[in-house]
């Protein structure tokens, strides 16, 4: 197919190409410097220039797409300002708008649009079992989430299969979540985030790659789609099996209210709950490449 992907230089996106490339796809992508794309990703076949708060992408990237893969959105990592807040909603919400509104321009619409979401659709839940099924949340990021998969889902009145990827805590050798804790961990002084006990519904990056290209390929997915691994673990756990892979001690624990001191309303994401499940992807017979963290985390640092 040809295939369009925003995001294209992101942590996700990077290796995605990379996996659609080996399978015969052609990529275009949109990104804000199409130079800088097209060297990072040698086997874009083209980039467009595209700021997607600006309004839709150019016609000419649009046309003869046969699938676009939506990743591109502000990180939410770091602490929340008003402007950080804002670049988050906008990036996304307006983003996902503008590109829909670029589909109403076409007469050959793209088959299937893959556009990325997030598990903090359902806002912290304490100890639930989070399905597909699961009501969304009322804070930020729940809202946020919810409006972003409402721009995509536009895109069903298209005629257009409409995939919404509640992607978790992306484990990966080269930025994700890890880049920032494994300087800590690996000088011993790592350890739980406030108590420990909050669920942390982590993938590897392999997965989620796999997961999009398995959205791609069954042509009877559609709606949201949970991108977790089938084996959420409490906090405190992620810290010793971190702590264990790189040999090294894992128990000093920082307090909820020293993170929300540095790291504001940001923090909460790191303290709040989700203990959900891939329910759909393993319905479609997904099969994961790594199941359960020590063998995610292994793989991963000892590359």
């Amino acid at each position: 197919m040809r295939v369009l992907v925003t995001g294209a230089t992101g942590f996700i996106g990077r290796s995605l190409c990379a996996h659609l490339s080996k399978s015969g796809h052609t990529l275009v992508a949109l990104s804000r410097d199409p130079a800088r794309a097209r060297r990072q990703i040698p086997a874009l076949a083209d980039a467009f220039a595209w700021n997607p708060t600006d309004g839709s992408p150019p016609i000419e990237a649009l046309s003869n797409i046969e699938a676009i893969v939506h990743l591109a959105g502000e990180s939410v990592a770091g602490r929340w300002n008003s402007a950080k807040r804002t670049a988050i909603r906008e990036s996304r919400v307006l983003g996902t708008r503008h590109l829909v509104d670029g589909l109403t321009q076409l007469h050959a619409r793209p088959k299937v649009l893959i556009s990325a979401s997030a598990i903090g659709y359902y806002g912290d839940r304490d100890e639930e079992l989070l399905t597909e099924e699961a009501s969304p949340g009322g804070d930020f990021l729940a809202q946020v989430c919810q409006e972003w998969e409402s721009e995509a889902a536009r895109a069903e009145g298209l005629g257009v299969r409409v995939v919404r990827l509640r992607i978790g805590i992306v484990l990966g050798p080269d930025g994700g979540a890890l880049q920032a804790m494994l300087p800590i961990f690996r000088v011993g002084l790592g350890g739980p985030l406030g108590s420990g006990q909050q669920w942390w519904s982590w993938i590897h990056r392999d997965d989620v790659v796999g997961a999009i290209l398995h959205a791609l390929e069954n042509h009877k997915i559609n709606g949201p789609i949970n991108v977790t691994a089938p084996q959420p673990v409490r906090q405190r756990e992620f810290a010793r099996i971190l702590g264990s892979v790189l040999k090294r001690p894992a128990f000093l624990p920082a307090p909820a209210f020293a993170l929300r001191t540095v790291l504001g309303e940001f923090s909460q994401e790191l303290l709040s709950s989700k203990r959900v499940i891939p329910q759909r992807l393993q319905a479609t017979d997904y099969r994961f490449r790594f199941s359960d963290l020590d063998s995610a985390l292994a793989e991963i640092l000892q590359r």
